[in-house]
């Protein structure tokens, strides 16, 4: 597996990041909803690091996802989700996922403006939460990876906490979560040639899903 250091620009927080008072009370409701109507069930929490700038990446196969990966990571990290453009357009609702620190994404463009809010996230020593797919696999099946979060793995030098999340989503059925072991990639993005830079990105999608694929196999 590929190694590397988290870069000497990031930064790091002192003590253990929580969110707010209200991303800890949805946290809370979620808690009750998902293990009274889903049976939540998580593996590997210990896995997820205290502080330092973090991209968690999941697999996706309903809108509940981010709320079910929050909670899986439960109060020591908040996690800023990417979520298509189009939520935040909803009244009362793109206001209130903004206020828990989802940002936009348009999915049908290559978009600068998520990218570079993702990085300056980062940069804060925050979590920030991608599905790599880049929307919801019906089937259940993995999906092909967009390169957005292999770019972002690359050009923050952040960890990535891979979390693979096992249906289906029925009523009083088991929900299976399981937490990876960070990866770390060794690649100094802004030096390296534009071919070198798209050859890293596709082997680092192909590396995040297999990471996904194989917790899949292994959630109990």
């Amino acid at each position: 597996m590929l190694t590397y250091g988290v870069k000497k620009n990031m930064k790091h927080g002192k003590k253990r990041e929580e969110g707010g008072a209200l991303y800890n009370f949805g946290l809370f409701l979620f808690s009750l909803f998902y293990l009274l109507i889903y049976r939540m069930k998580v593996t590997g929490r210990e896995n997820v690091p205290w502080t330092g700038p973090l991209i968690v990446c999941s697999n996706h196969i309903n809108w509940f996802d981010p709320t079910l990966v929050a909670r899986a990571i439960g109060k020591r990290r908040q996690v800023c989700f990417m979520a298509k453009a189009e939520l935040f357009d909803i009244p009362y609702f793109g206001n209130l996922i903004s206020k828990l620190g989802a940002f936009p994404v348009k999915r049908e463009e290559a978009d600068r403006r998520a990218l570079l809010t993702a990085l300056s996230i980062l940069d804060q020593g925050k979590a920030v939460g991608l599905f790599p797919e880049g929307t919801r696999s019906r089937s259940g099946q993995l999906l092909k990876a967009f390169d957005g979060p292999a770019f972002i793995i690359l050009k923050s030098g952040a960890p990535v906490l891979p979390v693979a999340i096992k249906g289906p989503y029925r009523l009083f059925r088991p929900i299976r979560i399981n937490i990876g072991k960070p990866i770390f990639v060794d690649f100094e993005y802004e030096r390296e040639s534009r071919k070198a830079r798209r050859e890293k990105i596709k082997e680092v999608s192909k590396l995040v899903m297999e990471n996904i694929e194989g917790l899949l196999e292994d959630a109990v």
